[in-house]
């Protein structure tokens, strides 16, 4: 095996590399600094990098697998954490000067479960200021010239571009799907509640998931399974067992799966390219898609998710707001505002309203196995003053639905377009499984 190549290794077979002696975490850690060495210069994709802390982790593991102690999933294999996810022994700035110098004193309990796992942490990557619009410094590891994506862009940059085999985002509207998207590789927003956010920057209860980037599905499902758990310090999840990822995900289908195209408003928006590669993604599945028009109710759900979203963000930015709301971008200053003057009875209703969207799609959901949608609409936009338009990743964070990215097409100008798959809520593995199936048709032809 060429060592200068291991950095392309997916995680699960470096997982099995690792555990067979094939090779080591040290030589693993080592391609991909090296790599980071070559690449980052251009592509700019993390915040925080210690190189000989990363090798310490991967010597350590080594040395726990040559002493026979216990050896998890994820033994010796290194991952890239988005910097609003809390590390011990890394800081955690947000993006933003007001927490410049920030030091956690835990980790979020992702970062406990992936360490638990046996998972290195390669470094921190970039983030758009809080995880809103303000771009980062990172760029798209096809074309320089245009945007990766946001808000978890060095994350999606930096496993596409090879540093890193996997790593962890947050999606609040379209911070994962979108720069999965742009970037060209698999990206996952698990059922909002199925992963535990307790330390990680906070910007809406209701709306902030922990989002996944690998290059293959079947590293998104060990991942996945990974970080699935109860946590005290986030509400919204819950005792329960742990979904069989990996091997459900492997599975064929007991059936052809059923997808239901849904275009929603902002098929408006979407690229000529991006509209006659699905033209041509649906004729070619066949009787395997039926296209549905989505109730009128759902149409109000873009103001919906806004109003939730810059509510609790004003909410839970307060203390940034009294002590440096100068210092914060024009987009994030504005949202605040915005937020700050929310009424309440407007709040409450478009909570209220989540629940009967998803007594809606469940009628979906009976007949089709997922939804079909763009994951944005067309290529990464040129220019790095914006990370893109979620719109298409909108109406399934606010519905808390398990949504994924699968890297299937290409732009007029050769960059990558995603093509979006939406599950039932708590049936993530079910929709990876549907993910690999959809994958397998477009490369079978």
């Amino acid at each position: 095996m060429d060592a200068t190549q291991l950095n392309w290794l997916s995680a699960s077979d470096a997982a099995r590399a690792i555990r067979d002696g094939a090779i080591s975490s040290e030589q693993l850690v080592e391609a991909c600094l090296a790599r980071v060495r070559e690449a980052d210069g251009a592509v700019q994709a993390w915040a925080h990098l210690d190189p000989e802390h990363a090798l310490t982790q991967a010597r350590a593991r080594d040395r726990d697998r040559s002493e026979g102690q216990p050896t998890g999933p994820l033994h010796g294999v290194p991952v890239g954490l988005k910097d609003i996810i809390d590390t011990l022994d890394y800081p955690t700035e947000d993006g933003t000067v007001l927490h410049a110098g920030r030091t956690p004193v835990h980790d979020a309990t992702v970062v406990a479960m992936l360490r638990a796992a046996g998972a290195v942490v390669l470094g921190k990557t970039v983030t758009t200021e809080c995880a809103y619009y303000a771009p980062g410094k990172t760029r798209n590891p096809h074309n320089p010239e245009h945007t990766p994506g946001g808000s978890s862009s060095g994350s999606a940059a930096a496993v596409a571009a090879g540093m890193v085999p996997l790593a962890l985002g947050s999606q609040t509207n379209g911070s994962t799907i979108r720069p999965a998207s742009f970037c060209g590789i698999y990206g996952f927003k698990p059922t909002h509640g199925l992963v535990p956010r307790g330390g990680m920057l906070q910007l809406s209860r209701t709306l902030d998931h922990v989002g996944l980037f690998a290059r293959t599905l079947e590293d998104l499902a060990l991942l996945g399974e990974q970080i699935v758990g109860h946590d005290p310090r986030d509400p919204d999840t819950r005792v329960r067992a742990r979904p069989a990822f990996v091997s459900l995900a492997a599975e064929e289908p007991p059936l052809p799966p059923l997808l239901a195209f849904v275009k929603t408003p902002a098929w408006e928006r979407a690229a000529d390219d991006l509209k006659e590669g699905f033209v041509e993604l649906v004729a070619a599945l066949g009787v395997r898609v039926v296209e549905i028009e989505l109730p009128e109710s759902a149409r109000q759900a873009w103001d919906w998710q806004r109003t939730i979203m810059e509510a609790e963000m004003a909410a839970n930015f307060a203390a940034e707001w009294e002590r440096g709301r100068d210092k914060l971008s024009p987009q994030l200053r504005s949202l605040l505002e915005r937020g700050r003057e929310a009424r309440a009875y407007d709040y409450q209703a478009a909570l209220a309203r989540i629940a009967s969207l998803n007594e809606g799609f469940a009628e979906i959901f009976e007949r089709c196995d997922a939804i079909l949608t763009p994951s944005a609409p067309g290529t990464a936009p040129k220019g790095l003053d914006s990370t893109g338009d979620p719109a298409f990743c909108t109406l399934w964070t606010l519905c808390g639905m398990p949504a994924v990215s699968l890297p299937l097409m290409k732009g007029e100008n050769g960059l990558p377009m995603g093509v979006q798959l939406v599950g039932p809520r708590s049936a993530d593995a079910r929709l990876l499984r549907t993910a690999r199936w959809l994958a397998a048709q477009v490369q079978a032809g």
